[in-house]
């Protein structure tokens, strides 16, 4: 018997995660249908209350709907709680599980697909919306050497870095700050969590911040080599990267959470890598 999932937002016509759950279906021997699920500004939970009562096992969660699901949910892990937003649900009669995989595939693509890890390492984030809150904890994980976060309103990179430091489990030093308290530090993983290269602008970094061998990751994805990327190759940044493979990795975390089987993502990244030029 089919087992239903979807994905839901509003838009939602640009998502890619129906071909990448049904090419992780097809790999993995799952018999499921996956579809799109245009909600209504305001009509999230009737949504999902109409999805649930047709026999619905799951969902997806895109914008502008992770905060609603938030509220939705009946049970928050604490990835979810961390990041203040909802990107996956399992429904189990009443209860409706919600977790946030955006860290955890982010940390995944950075460390097992690129082969860069952040154990021992400077990093910086780049923004303090709800990306960054996502990718906070599971960065922590990997015992960077120090991690800061800037942002234009600095209060808020202030608050994110004093609530990644009372959540964490280890004593990592996690500094927040305006992009002028960088002076010349650099950094060997510089993240972009900005809204920035969605609308072609350039974060006021300095170019001093990308440290030899650093790399450079633009969290948005399928956008070529924004003016983020195009900086950090101006002060020769060799290994760049956008968020593909976060969107892969995060998608099979779900994936597995779901059915029980990890999908293998490289077919699926190279299918939906679009070259940094």
């Amino acid at each position: 018997m089919t087992d239903h999932y979807a994905v839901i937002g509003n838009p939602i016509e640009q998502s890619k995660s129906p071909l990448i759950h049904t090419a992780y279906a097809q790999a993995t021997g799952q018999d499921i249908g996956y579809t799109k699920l245009l909600a209504p500004l305001g009509g999230f939970a009737a949504a999902v209350g109409a999805f649930r009562a047709a026999g619905g096992r799951g969902m997806n969660v895109t914008a502008p709907f992770k905060l609603d699901a938030f509220a939705y949910a009946t049970d928050l892990a604490p990835s979810a709680q961390m990041a203040g937003a909802v990107n996956a649900m399992k429904f189990e009669g009443d209860k409706v599980h919600a977790e946030n995989f955006d860290g955890v595939g982010l940390v995944r693509d950075v460390v097992h697909n690129l082969g860069c890890p952040l154990q021992g390492r400077r990093v910086l984030i780049l923004g303090a919306g709800g990306a960054t809150r996502g990718a906070l904890l599971p960065i922590l994980a990997q015992r960077p050497a120090e991690l800061w976060i800037v942002n234009r309103t600095v209060a808020k990179a202030q608050e994110l870095a004093q609530l990644a430091g009372q959540h964490q489990t280890g004593s990592v030093p996690v500094r927040g700050g305006g992009y002028a308290d960088l002076g010349t530090v650099a950094f060997d993983a510089v993240f972009n969590a900005t809204s920035a290269s969605l609308t072609a602008e350039l974060p006021p970094l300095p170019a001093s911040a990308f440290a030899p061998g650093c790399l450079a990751y633009e969290l948005a994805y399928g956008k070529g080599l924004t003016p983020f990327l195009r900086l950090a190759q101006q002060a020769g940044v060799t290994q760049l990267a956008d968020g593909v493979g976060m969107l892969a990795e995060q998608a099979a975390e779900a994936f597995e959470w779901w059915r029980g089987v990890r999908p293998d993502t490289a077919d699926v990244i190279q299918q939906l890598t679009v070259p940094l030029v």
